[in-house]
């Protein structure tokens, strides 16, 4: 070996005997190595870790060695249900937990619902509350020596948050009322558990965070906030919630209540196609869809099969179905598919007597919502707070010239015979409600020129139209009008719409045959429910919600 080569493996050998040293340095926290007192201190407290560590396991392992060993008489009681493949049928009472009170006391109740939360209070006692629709009530597992054992608590506390279960319980009184659930004045002291459907996979949030009101996060602004994309996105989990569940019970409530006015006005309920072969308001925002070999344009409106039910003497007919807008508005108002609540019906003389009856069924509505829905409207409005609408019995009615001048007055810049802007509409019914103290009214005698070409002019003033719009807490929840009963002076009016007469040559030939004159309108259900329970946005009224950025889920 050359002296070079000794020289260079003398220096190697010095390295890693620098290096060896240098890993054996500890740093302390301002970087300097630590002195030989601090790593005997060091030391000692990794020992002591370490051995406390051993004890726990120890413990932690004769405690299990214990549970093993301890007989478990409880074990009838409780446990993961088979597969329901409706192997049997016992004809078992089932109570419903809205149904549940205080005055149940004593007695032996069977109740499926989801669990919401658990939360034990020690090995042998444990809360759950469970959820069934709008109703929640809290329930008790607590040990006895007989038949609920500490693993049967422990079972109860493991379930996973929205599992279903089935239980027997006895109803007690509750010491003081509970305020945490909407049955307050009775709680459920569990005997037997079985879940029935387990939750696999982590919820994309948790319903305590989805049901939080903007008071909750006013007074802590830590609190998780669920924004509304991501309820969307996981709308089953987000329909869960109480206050969603109370909202699309009100929406059917409107439905049922639109129903029961008009059947008590002697209406027939019709069903008209949804896939048509021409635009039924002749305008550009329609889904245009193949048909076979050619094309066809999803309803806008059922408006013309409306009006041809008049000309075949149906008299009074509404219907209740999806309608579908081509409209690239991205609001808090507008949605491509949407539920409409349609009437058409003929009068005697005058289009006022269908307007009038319109306001005495929304008026039978929003009254019948509060006598008969009180129940649904106090969770929603807990979660939304909102004041209670106010209207009249005999709805307000104004002219579009006296609402063009109250808006003058208070300084917007309006022509006599242009529609209104969206903040306008706003301020409008401000407007009102300062002048009249109602949130609900009736604006009549539309320009013409902002109608459809199926719209009665006015005959003292052609420029304006028989035609009309209802207004809820200052927005536009229906529109409607008399409509051009007379085939020559429909002719005229589609003309000077632009349209091709031949495009509605079915339509018009409906009236040649004569037909009665006749009015209606158009109200979207989801906005009627948005606006009366003040949630903000109609995509929260609509169940799986269509805009032009959203086809799902």
């Amino acid at each position: 070996m050359s002296e070079q080569e000794n020289q260079t493996q003398n220096v190697n050998e010095q390295v890693d005997q620098l290096a060896a040293q240098v890993e054996d340095v500890v740093l302390g926290p301002d970087g300097n190595p630590l002195s030989k007192k601090a790593l005997k201190k060091m030391e000692k407290e990794r020992e002591k870790e370490k051995k406390k560590q051993e004890r726990l396991a120890q413990q932690a392992a004769e405690r299990a060695a214990r549970e093993a060993n301890e007989v478990d008489y409880a074990q009838e009681n409780y446990g993961v249900a088979k597969i329901n493949m409706s192997q049997e049928q016992t004809n078992t009472k089932w109570t419903e937990i809205k149904n549940l009170s205080g005055a149940m006391a004593g007695q032996t109740v069977y109740i499926q619902a989801r669990v919401q939360t658990s939360r034990p209070v020690s090995a042998k006692m444990c809360f759950l509350v469970l959820r069934e629709g709008t109703a929640t009530a809290q329930a008790l597992l607590l040990t006895n020596k007989d038949s609920i054992s500490k693993q049967m608590v422990k079972f109860a506390t493991s379930i996973p948050s929205e599992s279903i279960v089935s239980i027997v319980a006895t109803v007690a009184q509750p010491n003081e009322p509970i305020k945490s659930c909407t049955i307050g004045d009775a709680e459920l002291h569990i005997t037997k558990l079985f879940v029935t459907s387990e939750v696999k996979t982590m919820l994309p949030f948790s319903l305590e965070d989805a049901s939080r009101s903007e008071t909750d996060y006013e007074k802590d602004p830590t609190l998780n906030r669920v924004n509304l994309d991501t309820r969307l996105n996981n709308r089953v989990i987000d329909l869960r919630t109480i206050t969603n569940n109370a909202i699309f019970k009100i929406q059917a409530a409107v439905c049922q209540l639109f129903r029961e006015f008009l059947e008590k006005q002697s209406f027939t309920e019709i069903h008209t196609p949804k896939i048509i072969g021409t635009a039924s308001e002749g305008g550009a925002n329609v889904f245009r869809v193949s048909y076979f070999k050619d094309s066809a344009f999803l309803a806008q409106s059922p408006q013309l099969y409306k009006q041809a039910c008049i000309a075949a003497d149906f008299g009074k007919v509404y219907e209740i179905a999806p309608v579908f807008r081509a409209e690239d508005s991205n609001t808090h108002r507008h949605l491509t598919e949407y539920i409409g609540l349609d009437l058409e019906c003929a009068f005697r003389e005058h289009y006022h007597e269908v307007m009038y009856m319109i306001g005495d069924m929304f008026i039978y509505i929003f009254k019948n919502l509060e006598e008969r829905w009180a129940h649904e409207l106090e969770i929603v409005r807990k979660q939304y707070p909102s004041e209670k609408i106010k209207f009249d019995e005999k709805p307000l009615r104004l002219e579009y010239k006296d609402a063009v001048a109250l808006l003058r007055k208070h300084g917007e810049e309006i022509g006599d015979y242009d529609d209104f802007s969206t903040p306008q509409e706003k301020l409008l019914g401000k407007l009102v409600k300062q002048e009249y103290d109602t949130d609900f009214y009736m604006l009549d005698k539309f320009p013409l020129a902002v109608r459809p070409f199926y719209t009665m002019p006015d005959p003292e003033n052609p420029q304006y139209s028989n035609s009309y719009d209802f207004f809820l807490r200052g927005e536009e929840i229906m529109s409607g009008a008399q409509r051009v009963h007379n085939a020559d002076f429909l002719r005229e009016r589609i003309v000077s719409m632009g349209i091709d007469p031949v495009t509605l040559k079915d339509y018009i030939k409906a009236f040649e045959y004569g037909c009665p004159p006749h009015a209606g309108g158009g109200v979207g259900l989801e906005r009627v429910v948005m606006f009366y329970l003040g949630v903000g946005n109609i995509r929260r009224t609509s169940l799986f919600p269509r805009d032009p950025k959203r086809l799902e889920p």
